[in-house]
């Protein structure tokens, strides 16, 4: 992560666009490059990260510059798609609408038909015409401004785990094991993987290499590192979108749940973290051998926030299974260098990189609610300086805080964590607990196929 790139500044890097690139305008130089264009597809992304929009034909998409209506209740569907009543926006409130905008540089081909296939991301306004504080993008949005204030400037890099799975063939993954950092693929998927990279570089995403895992058919999508967060996420997000697509073109299914195997290892999303300031230099930089003090703040406020962060970056109950010994997924909220199996990873860099590895978070999770907490940890360690624990040397220290190994305890932290409230805001989080706690509920109420083989 290079920390100096001239002539940039990082006060403009999350600013909208000006009124000269309206959306008016990027539509048009897009459909000289796609002059075939048919469909655009418009959607938010919801709690969950699930995509929630409608198809439109291009026709109508010049309307959009004014923008479009969408329920508020998209902030409040569990992972089925449905309306959790106990939020308050549904049917009670009369499933209200909000104006909803284009997000500038989202208008991307789909990776189905990207001759005759479009997408644009969209961003949802409150009914005074204010950014929706339920919104995941506005939640990481709020956290950056006040990192902003403070003349600090996120770089973060991204690493996205997930498994390609045959669904009409399951015992193949066995049968053809890949191994870690293999270069060559196996044979099924080495067509899907270079579509992938090429699908990426049509939509302008910075896709560095895709990395073969120990487990068989998991791979591991590298982005580039970036001072614009937002479009960060929003990138990821897409390049999930699209690896789906792909992979569905070559009858697999690409799986992004925490935990798909219960004897295989989970697939996370690792985030790399430094920061700078208003010029570009590296703030985390240290004497040799030392730790600066804002990498000590840094890592302390993220630690500390770490428990409680737990509800959001493990996001449902399968997410919880990634935390089993033995499979390189931290169970305390730990610190070390050069070390896989804590938290927080300070991985091998010269002083212009150095940098902090986030190693909690479930491929499942919303990445700009697993950034905001975590660059919300970071900003309460800079505002509240709190003492670092000691680092952890080879396997992970019984001395380190435990960590909420259950959905209801996370959620129980959560909720009273007075810090991630204040970061995140406190109707987004009465809206995280109310909607999650009811996820939970209905799960525990099925009785599963392994309770009826009791046969009690």
């Amino acid at each position: 992560m290079h920390s100096n790139i001239i002539g940039f500044n990082p006060l403009l890097a999350e600013l909208p666009a000006s009124p000269t690139r309206t959306f008016r305008k990027e539509l048009e130089h897009y459909l000289q490059r796609y002059p075939d264009t048919e469909q655009l597809d418009i959607y938010l992304h919801d709690l969950n990260g699930q995509l929630r929009g409608k198809r439109l034909p291009i026709a109508e998409a010049f309307g959009l510059e004014k923008g479009c209506y969408f329920p508020l209740s998209i902030y409040a569907l569990d992972l089925h798609g449905r309306v959790i009543e106990e939020s308050g926006l549904g049917q009670r409130a009369g499933e209200p609408d909000r104006l909803c905008l284009p997000v500038p540089g989202t208008l991307r081909p789909c990776a189905r038909d990207p001759e005759r296939h479009a997408q644009l991301l969209l961003t949802m306004q409150n009914a005074d015409g204010d950014a929706c504080e339920l919104e995941p993008r506005v939640v990481l949005q709020r956290v950056l401004k006040r990192l902003h204030e403070r003349n600090c400037f996120p770089v973060v890099a991204a690493e996205l785990e997930f498994y390609l799975q045959d669904p009409q063939h399951p015992a193949e993954a066995e049968a053809c094991p890949t191994q870690s950092f293999a270069v060559d693929a196996p044979e099924r998927h080495h067509a899907l993987l270079s579509d992938i990279e090429r699908h990426a570089r049509l939509q302008s995403l910075p896709l560095t290499g895709v990395v073969a895992e120990a487990a068989s058919g998991q791979y591991e999508l590298n982005l580039h590192h970036s001072r614009r967060v937002l479009e960060a996420c929003d990138q990821i997000m897409a390049l999930k979108r699209l690896t789906r697509q792909i992979a569905e073109q070559h009858h697999q299914h690409a799986c992004f749940m925490a935990k798909p195997c219960a004897h295989a290892a989970g697939s996370g999303l690792h985030f790399h973290i430094s920061l700078q300031d208003e010029h570009g230099e590296n703030l985390l930089t240290g004497a040799p051998g030392e730790l600066s003090d804002n990498m000590q703040q840094a890592m302390a406020g993220m630690l500390a926030l770490m428990p409680a962060s737990m509800a959001i970056l493990a996001p449902n109950i399968n997410a919880f299974r990634r935390f089993r010994p033995g499979m390189h997924v931290p169970q305390r909220a730990s610190w070390g260098h050069n070390n896989r199996t804590v938290a927080l990873r300070l991985p091998c860099a010269d002083s212009a990189n150095q940098r902090i590895e986030y190693r909690l978070a479930g491929a499942d999770a919303n990445p700009y609610l697993a950034l905001a907490v975590m660059l919300g940890g970071l900003l309460h360690g800079l505002e509240h300086p709190l003492p670092l624990p000691p680092a952890v040397n080879g396997c992970e220290s019984d001395n380190a805080a435990p960590l909420p190994l259950g959905q209801q305890e996370a959620l129980a932290l959560f909720r009273h964590s007075d810090p991630l409230r204040e970061l995140l805001g406190p109707a987004f989080c009465t809206l995280w607990h109310t909607c999650k706690s009811a996820e939970l509920r209905r799960f525990e109420e099925q009785v599963t196929a392994a309770e009826l083989g009791w046969m009690l």
